[in-house]
């Protein structure tokens, strides 16, 4: 049987901090190197699963599940504690499935997953929109942080807020956040990069030099990374 553990590459930041261009240069060095890496994009409350379940509840349920995007009934229902509760509690389970087993599978298939946000910047989210749930102090949330694998290297890409608001409008971005809220978020980010989570880089710099720093740590990963093994039912003589 074949056991060659993969890489686990993060990124993190606020949008338009330049997470996308630098995923798309490692992705495409990747699979230049003849490797077939795992792109994962996740949003806690927002994954493919999630928004399945949810669009399935909005079929059989039309009067108690509130239709999607910012609208009064949403914020009406959310105004309740249990609804909140609920669709945090659902949120963590879909990421414990995500990150505790499906990450962990493909790893240890020997893929390299590159992961577009992790585990903190759905931390970030939870303490922005769900501040009064304290979701950090959920054994839920205990468990997930437990299971969730650590990532070979974490990068969190920082820019000012007036950087980033320009790029998400030369993008045409239809659905970036308030200044505020990106202050808000930005300030999240600054405080849990003290913990040590993450590789911080600023984002204002060329694009070009940040890729170049990226994929040195990614190379140096990969040399110190032990050759892949087989092993059968026969031991060893």
């Amino acid at each position: 049987m074949r056991i060659c553990k993969g890489l686990l590459i993060t990124f993190s930041g606020i949008d338009g901090s330049g997470k996308s261009t630098q995923i798309k240069l490692l992705m495409d060095y990747l699979q230049q190197e003849g490797q077939k890496p795992v792109y994962l994009w996740t949003r806690g409350g927002y994954t493919p699963l999630f928004e399945r379940l949810k669009r399935l509840l909005r079929r059989v349920a039309r009067r108690i599940v509130p239709p999607p995007g910012n609208n009064p009934q949403r914020a009406q229902a959310f105004n309740k504690k249990w609804v909140r509760q609920l669709w945090l509690g659902i949120a963590l389970l879909d990421l414990l499935w995500i990150y505790g087993v499906q990450v962990r599978y493909w790893r240890w298939r020997g893929r390299v997953v590159v992961c577009d946000r992790y585990l903190w910047d759905t931390l970030v989210d939870f303490h922005l929109y769900f501040y009064e749930e304290h979701v950090e102090r959920w054994w839920l949330w205990r468990l997930l942080v437990r299971l969730t694998p650590q990532p070979d290297a974490a990068f969190l890409l920082l820019v000012p807020v007036e950087e980033a608001v320009r790029r998400l409008n030369l993008k045409g971005e239809p659905f970036k956040e308030s200044p505020s809220m990106l202050a808000q978020r930005l300030a999240q980010y600054q405080l849990l990069a003290q913990c040590g989570h993450w590789i911080v880089m600023d984002g204002r710099r060329p694009v070009s030099e940040l890729a170049t720093e990226i994929l040195k740590v990614v190379q140096s990963l990969r040399q110190t990374r032990p050759p892949c093994s087989f092993f059968n039912s026969h031991p060893p003589r």
